[in-house]
């Protein structure tokens, strides 16, 4: 075979460890539409309520840290998310560089909803429990060695 032929294995899509991360992040995401659909967020927005849900009050730039999302994108989501009373964001009159981040009632309420969610999804990919654990992870794994990059 020639070198020139060889060399395009390299440019297969089937030999991309980055096509099948991207193909089956965008099918799960597109598996949580429905479940989601109930609490009337997105699946960004649910990343979102999860962290807040877990952590409490925090600034943008925690939360930015915390969901991979840069403050351009996340601006956006935090206002849909107050229009929507679920959360409130708070400028401190002493820093008015700092937003600071609070689940409304509202908020707090729909995590009793958001309960259902991850029921819901159980089986969505259809492999054993341990499978799922250590793609889990080796994923993780995978994220703190670009960070450390």
């Amino acid at each position: 075979m020639p070198e020139a032929e060889t060399g395009c294995e390299q440019l297969r899509l089937e030999n991309q460890l980055c096509f099948p991360l991207y193909a089956c992040a965008k099918e799960v995401i597109r598996q949580y539409r429905k479940p989601l659909e109930e609490l009337k967020l997105t699946y960004t927005q649910y990343i979102v309520m999860m962290v807040l849900w877990e952590f409490g009050g925090m600034t943008e730039g925690e939360l930015g840290k915390k969901v991979r999302l840069d403050s351009g994108t996340l601006a956006p989501l935090l206002k849909r998310l107050e229009k929507l009373g679920l959360i409130e964001r708070i400028r401190p009159e002493n820093n008015e560089r700092t937003l600071f981040l609070n689940l409304t009632p509202e908020g707090e309420a729909l995590r009793q909803k958001a309960l259902s969610v991850p029921s819901a999804m159980r089986g969505c990919i259809q492999m054993p429990t341990e499978e799922l654990l250590l793609l889990r992870e080796l994923l993780n794994k995978a994220l703190r060695s670009m960070e450390t990059r």
